[in-house]
């Protein structure tokens, strides 16, 4: 595995999956050889509230919101010395995954999950399901 992505918005679970990365990293005889890019993906914003901001303001607004939410993750790299790649993307997440993964040329994501129940994951919908359904890359999920 030479580049990995992994999903970031700032909870606990996306840490997790930070962490795993850092951990099997320094099991490679070439540690600094794998490119690990973060992403983060904000849902777009609604007409009503588009309509009265400018573009640079929405702009701003998911650059702000994308640096909160992958602070913690970068802080984790940071303490590890990892080489590493932000991402900030807009859209519908799932589908802004995949699509970042196969034009990176990702070998593998890492995910962190909720570890909801079958149930709950089936009434709720999730992000998880939906790369898995989408992407033709191994995807690896961190509980």
């Amino acid at each position: 595995m030479k580049r990995v992505l992994i999903p970031v918005d700032g909870s606990e679970c996306a840490l997790r999956a930070v962490s795993l990365v850092i951990d099997k990293r320094s099991r490679y005889a070439d540690p600094d050889g794998l490119d690990i890019h973060l992403v983060n993906v904000q849902p777009p914003l609604s007409h009503d509230i588009s309509r009265f901001a400018s573009h640079e303001q929405i702009v701003a607004f998911h650059r702000d919101e994308s640096e909160k939410q992958i602070k913690s993750a970068r802080d984790l790299l940071d303490a590890a010395q990892a080489k590493y790649i932000c991402h900030c993307e807009v859209g519908h997440p799932a589908e802004v995954i995949c699509a970042l993964a196969d034009r990176l040329g990702c070998d593998q994501i890492v995910m962190g999950t909720h570890g909801r129940t079958a149930l709950v994951e089936l009434l709720l919908g999730s992000i998880t399901l939906k790369v898995l359904h989408l992407t033709k890359i191994p995807v690896l999920l961190v509980k």
